[in-house]
């Protein structure tokens, strides 16, 4: 995998680069090789049984000169699932919508406010499967400066950005377990100042260095 040539590190255009010449199999076939679900094997086949509703992140890489940001919100504490995470702008893909890139674009529209004219899907990651019945796609993309934010106070708490080269440091991806519903899981915390990411956002982060940065 190479870079652009002259493209900084961290940098927007080095993570496009690296998005679509990703290492490892096919995006397709691999879900269970990646991420936390290689914490978890026991798990795969629970749950490959469960009927999984299709959604879609957007993971927003926002291009700054000093270095990409990572656009992420902390959802609400009243919404029915995953209350108060810190999660990556996304929802169910509705039937509408025609492809999980649309879907991502629109859920960031709605929750965040993020105009779709400001947003470039690049690529894919492999589909991270939730113990909560989702089959999530997520669509990495660059963010271009210059929009504004307005959240859906229903449904996002608060906005924040976290620089990618943090994210992507594997010295800041601690292991962590804990028992859900009688079964062990083993999960990625990746402390960040006030905010802990975790779960599934910090399980598609983990599987986005291991196919771009590792």
């Amino acid at each position: 995998m190479k870079a652009a040539a002259f493209a900084l590190p961290f940098s927007a255009e080095d993570f496009r680069s690296r998005a679509l010449d990703q290492r490892g199999l096919p995006v397709e076939l691999a879900w269970r090789h990646h991420g936390d679900h290689v914490l978890n094997p026991e798990s795969i086949s629970h749950i490959e049984g469960l009927n999984l509703r299709d959604a879609a992140v957007l993971v927003p890489v926002i291009d700054d000169e000093d270095g990409a940001k990572v656009l992420l919100t902390q959802r609400t504490q009243s919404l029915r699932k995953h209350s108060g995470q810190i999660a990556f702008p996304g929802g169910a893909i509705d039937p509408g919508d025609g492809s999980p890139e649309v879907a991502a674009l629109r859920e960031a529209e709605e929750e965040i406010g993020l105009p779709r004219h400001f947003v470039e899907p690049v690529a894919r990651l492999p589909d991270y499967y939730a113990m909560t019945g989702f089959r999530i796609t997520p669509v990495l993309s660059v963010v271009r400066r210059g929009f504004e934010i307005r959240p859906n106070p229903h449904e996002v708490a608060h906005v924040f950005e976290v620089p990618l080269s943090f994210l992507m440091d594997p010295d800041n991806h601690q292991r962590d377990s804990a028992v859900w519903q009688g079964m062990e899981r083993h999960f990625y915390r990746m402390p960040y100042g006030d905010w802990m990411i975790w779960g599934i956002t910090a399980g598609i982060l983990r599987t986005m260095f291991e196919r771009l940065y590792a």
